[in-house]
């Protein structure tokens, strides 16, 4: 079934997309939304970001501390600071190989997987130093 775009819709793609790179949470969705629509709800917000995550228009990542979302499409990994919940890109390739082995070992059909590393982040680092 096509879904409308509707303006809401868009206001909350544009949202994640400026907030690029930086894998916000859904409320950073909303603050970021509320500054061109001041009558937009946190509901219609959540509502969206799981349509365009279903819709593959943008990707809901299930990290720790809650969902974040990517506008990143591509196969690739990323890395959480377990101090301060900072998520980043990290380029590595895709193994199709494990999604075999998975399916291969469980009789689970059409697997996928992404991949999360954990560390500290450098920001963290110098805190800690300091």
């Amino acid at each position: 079934m096509q879904r409308r775009n509707t303006r809401q819709r868009r206001l909350v793609l544009e949202a994640v997309q400026s907030l690029a790179g930086a894998h916000p949470t859904a409320d950073e969705v909303f603050v970021e939304a509320r500054q061109h629509d001041e009558h937009l709800s946190r509901g219609t917000v959540y509502r969206n970001l799981a349509l365009l995550s279903d819709e593959g228009c943008i990707r809901t990542l299930k990290t720790p501390g809650g969902n974040r979302y990517d506008d990143r499409r591509d196969e690739h990994a990323h890395l959480i600071c377990t101090s301060c919940g900072a998520v980043r890109d990290i380029e590595i390739r895709y193994d199709a190989h494990a999604d075999a082995v998975a399916m291969e070992e469980t009789g689970f059909s059409q697997v996928t997987h992404y991949a999360f590393f954990e560390g500290i982040c450098p920001a963290c680092q110098a805190r800690q130093s300091a």
